[in-house]
């Protein structure tokens, strides 16, 4: 209770007297609760946002996110073969739920070839044996090049140049804007991987490296196409080679997955994947993923050579290439499932299965997963759980592997077109 002394009150625990002092003295409690309370509310949501923004980031799953490495981001440019040297497959878009058709560009035979893109422009080969720029925004044609075959791999850009080979055994430099012929060059057999770029080795200069079904690694001046080296191995080179610290990674038809110096072409390693590798490696911390065509996805240490972990859980070969992010990797096989395991063990995080082979390369897209399927169809699946969002069927099947930037995803497919989906505007 209250106890008045002159102009002072005793406060007791026994009772409470609501005089007018003591009235006033409540309600200035009162006050002060719930200025307390508001604070802690705002104080809760502050936290919870900012929670959801790391969410957003890619950041917000039980991964190991100190594991990441962005390498690409929404920067309206995906320059090569999934996206960058290392072929990791990985950028911090955020891709939305839905998505719809911003238009389709009609070409005159299958597109198995992957887009790439760069200053506004979308590059892709197809069947027809023409190389195609396409405006981004519109889907326009802004030029084409015919070569002497068909164009299934997938190019390269660097500055203002446009790399690219052909099933005609040449690789051809094209002007960006233009689609004018700087230079080509002519290996011993068709050109069915994507190229990829180094620095020569005093800086002065940026060479290309592309593989061939001659069985050989070229190494080109990226000015004049002049040869700089070559690297022979026992087979058909098919996929991608991986660049990473002045190492170029890349598995061929022989079986083995080779580890070359950039310098001059010699060889580091050999590592034996215990089948032939259609498709391509990434490279992430060291380590190189790749899968192979006797069922086996593999996990190998690029400096000893060691293997690390094998993944058998199919009847079915892999060809499609794997995405590489936050502890986790994920690849298409012909056993009709996406999968995605965890990088450290091989332990499987989760599968989704497809109603047709899945040779498309998945692209890990912040907290999503978007990959083409022989079904006619193109997936998107949370990363976090392999549950379905959403997917588009075309009709044909979808062998070229997406490429992503600012919430558009462009693919080709076996229907002739190269369709760009976005959210809707």
């Amino acid at each position: 209770m209250f106890i008045k002394s002159g102009n002072n009150t005793v406060v007791k625990d026994t009772e409470v007297n609501l005089g007018w002092n003591g009235g006033m003295q409540l309600k200035s409690k009162v006050v002060l609760l719930f200025i307390v309370f508001v604070v802690l509310m705002l104080m809760t949501a502050g936290i919870i946002l900012l929670r959801l923004t790391k969410s957003t980031e890619g950041e917000g799953t039980s991964y190991n996110s100190q594991q990441r490495e962005p390498v690409v981001r929404s920067n309206g440019s995906w320059p090569m073969f999934h996206g960058e040297p290392r072929l990791g497959g990985y950028t911090q878009n955020i891709l939305p739920d839905l998505l719809t058709v911003l238009w389709k560009f009609e070409t005159n035979d299958e597109v198995k070839s992957s887009p790439v893109i760069d200053e506004g422009l979308v590059f892709i080969g197809s069947a027809d044996s023409n190389v195609y720029a396409i405006d981004i925004e519109n889907g326009k044609e802004v030029w084409r090049y015919k070569t002497g075959g068909g164009v299934e791999a997938t190019a390269c850009v660097v500055e203002d140049l446009v790399f690219i080979g052909s099933s005609d055994s040449f690789l051809y430099a094209l002007e960006v804007k233009t689609g004018q012929l700087k230079w080509k060059y002519e290996t011993g057999g068709k050109i069915l991987g994507s190229a990829n770029r180094i620095r020569s080795d005093d800086g002065e200069d940026t060479l290309i490296i592309v593989g061939s079904y001659d069985n050989k690694l070229h190494c080109l001046s990226s000015e004049d196409g002049r040869v700089v080296w070559t690297y022979e191995t026992d087979s058909y080179v098919n996929g991608t080679p991986a660049v990473e610290d002045g190492r170029i990674v890349f598995g061929g038809c022989d079986g083995l997955i080779h580890i070359v110096s950039a310098k001059d072409g010699a060889e580091i390693n050999l590592i034996d994947a215990g089948a032939y590798i259609a498709g391509s490696a990434a490279i992430f911390n060291g380590q190189v993923y790749v899968g192979n065509y006797e069922n086996a996805f593999i996990k190998a240490d690029i400096n000893s050579g060691q293997m690390l972990w094998k993944y058998v859980e199919s009847d079915s070969p892999y060809f499609s290439s794997p995405a590489v992010a936050d502890g986790v990797v994920v690849f298409g096989g012909r056993d009709n499932h996406i999968q995605c395991l965890e990088t450290d063990s091989g332990k499987v995080i989760w599968t989704f299965q497809t109603l047709g082979e899945v040779d498309s390369s998945p692209i890990i897209c912040g907290d999503k997963v978007i990959a083409g399927c022989e079904d006619g169809r193109l997936y998107m699946v949370r990363l976090l759980d392999g549950s379905k969002v959403w997917s588009f069927e075309t009709g044909r099947a979808i062998i070229s592997s997406p490429a992503v930037v600012d919430e558009i995803v462009i693919v080709g497919c076996n229907d002739g077109y190269v369709y760009a989906f976005g959210p809707k505007r």
